[in-house]
């Protein structure tokens, strides 16, 4: 056995103590049994391990996962606990096929639609979100408010019904996790769980609830809808949680693999966490994603291959299949603390502190913060996309348009930028400094027309389109209108610096006045001295 070898073995050893009250825990935060985080934390072990690519991450039950999930199930409002059980596998075998077509399409960048700003004010809130949903199960109490604010009112109004014994078992499990976590190689999560199991006599005799039975099987079941249930509902919430799994998974895959020199396969880690989503949902387990606590105790216990995660399954199931009847003794609150300990990573507000340093995104960190508290952890998630999408659109939709000048014998810079540079006479030589396409193709071609009138001295316009990686029919169809305007006036159109995609639009596009033949200016200076270069 190598050495390797030896130290996956151990790694496995000593997170899988970690894993698996956490992912019960994280059941009971999406509303579902115990047994719902236990088949989470199998079946992404098990699939990660057998189909991913990343040596050190860990695919399980997620905090921020499972809150999503309680708020898609919160929607949909089923009428009893075989039904949101029913409804809770069809989202996440839902989720695990949206990754399987993002996978097919090759879509492994889309969590860069996300602006970081965005998920990390989004990730802060939800952090916020998810603690306070444990209070109820560290007093001991039932309630009824679903917004942020709303629980907290809740929460304080009724104070007086605090269940003290629980409370004190929630913070003592709290404090104790805080406490031992100072110590990298002591299993902290796992001392604690033990001290609650021995502990259980007393503590129920104190009113403290127990986790209960953790019924596990084999069987698949039917996946069929409760009655009521509508197609479109369950395609979007399914969405909505691959999109946040993928973005707290890409996150934790990409941090790791830059710190350990790994190439990163985003389509292949879509595969694994599709099949691994998907099993979940047929066997009506929480959804599993990449989770950065997780990972990180991975690579602290001296993980060096995925065989760290398929070792941490087999001593899973060998800890459930021995030690079952002292799992389900678990006390609630000490549930609830794992919870708050692992988002508590994610509520400091250093993340923020390079924002407000920049002076760049510092409001749009805000404002995800306050749209998952405002809004709700699902419609938060969408304003957040919403609001990052919104922001790309606007800052393309607004071009700026350059004006060039020579420096030297063949460069071509900013005249605004440098002063020095000297402009061509009886040239008028620009550059967009966004990509073109359809929504500022033709404010931006407004511009060029509006620098011809202020230059009645230029008889050929040189545009270089070195920012636009290919252009769309808008943009074709409004360079076809410049060429026809700059024509009708007798100046010659020079389109510079093209790429291959948008050099065979064009080519496609057959513009009257740009054959395929004036199409080949590789630089600025070649443009300007009408040099094109043959293929």
């Amino acid at each position: 056995m190598t050495t390797t070898t030896v130290a996956d073995i151990l790694a496995g050893v000593a997170i899988a103590g970690l894993l698996l009250p956490e992912a019960i825990a994280y059941a009971g935060l999406a509303g579902l049994p115990p047994q719902a985080g236990v088949i989470a934390l199998l079946a992404g072990l098990l699939c990660y391990g057998l189909i991913g690519r990343s040596r050190v991450a860990i695919v399980s039950a997620t905090s921020s996962s499972a809150a999503v999930l309680a708020s898609a199930l919160g929607a949909l409002g089923p009428d009893s606990a075989t039904e949101r059980l029913a409804l809770a596998g069809l989202l996440v075998a839902g989720a695990g096929v949206c990754f399987l077509l993002c996978a097919a399409l090759r879509l492994g960048a889309m969590s860069n639609l996300i602006a970081r700003p965005v998920l990390r004010g989004y990730t802060f809130g939800l952090a916020l979100v998810i603690a306070v949903r444990q209070w109820p199960q560290f007093a001991n109490i039932a309630t009824h408010g679903s917004s942020f604010f709303g629980l907290i009112f809740e929460l304080l109004r009724g104070y007086r019904g605090w269940h003290l014994p629980s409370v004190l078992c929630g913070l003592a499990a709290l404090a104790g996790l805080f406490l031992l976590e100072r110590l990298p190689r002591v299993p902290g999560t796992l001392l604690v769980i033990v001290a609650g199991i021995l502990a259980a006599p007393l503590l129920v005799a104190h009113g403290i609830v127990l986790t209960g039975p953790i019924h596990l099987r084999l069987a698949l079941p039917a996946m069929a809808a409760p009655a009521g249930a509508h197609a479109l509902p369950l395609i979007e919430y399914s969405l909505a949680i691959m999109f946040i799994l993928y973005a707290e998974s890409y996150g934790s895959i990409r941090t790791f693999a830059l710190r350990h020199d790994e190439s990163v396969q985003p389509n292949r880690d879509l595969l694994a966490l599709g099949v691994g989503n998907l099993f979940s949902g047929l066997l009506q387990g929480n959804p599993v994603g990449a989770g950065y606590s997780a990972t990180s105790a991975n690579e602290a216990a001296g993980a060096r291959s995925r065989l760290a995660g398929l070792s941490a399954a087999v001593v899973v199931l060998l800890l459930v299949w021995a030690f079952l009847p002292w799992i389900e003794r678990i006390p609630l609150p000490a549930l609830a603390a794992i919870v708050v300990h692992a988002v508590s990573k994610s509520l400091r507000t250093s993340v923020f502190s390079n924002y407000f340093a920049w002076r760049r995104d510092r409001l749009l960190a805000i404002a995800a913060v306050l749209a998952v508290l405002l809004l709700g952890v699902l419609q938060g998630l969408l304003a957040a996309i919403g609001l990052t999408v919104v922001l790309l659109l606007r800052s393309l939709a607004r071009p700026r348009l350059s004006v060039l000048g020579r420096v030297g014998a063949h460069d071509y810079l900013s005249t605004a930028r440098f002063p020095a540079a000297v402009t061509v006479p009886g040239m008028l030589v620009l550059r967009p400094e966004e990509p073109l396409f359809f929504a500022n193709a033709e404010p931006l071609l407004a511009q060029v027309r509006e620098r011809v009138r202020a230059t009645p001295a230029a008889r050929v316009v040189v545009l270089s389109l070195e920012e636009s990686p290919d252009l769309d029919s808008t943009a074709l169809e409004a360079l076809a209108e410049l060429c026809d305007w700059l024509d009708a006036r007798a100046i010659e159109l020079r389109l510079a610096r093209l790429k291959d995609s948008a050099r065979e639009a064009l080519a496609r596009a057959n513009l009257r006045h740009q054959p395929a033949a004036a199409l080949l200016y590789a630089s600025v200076d070649d443009a300007v001295r009408g040099e094109g270069v043959q293929p």
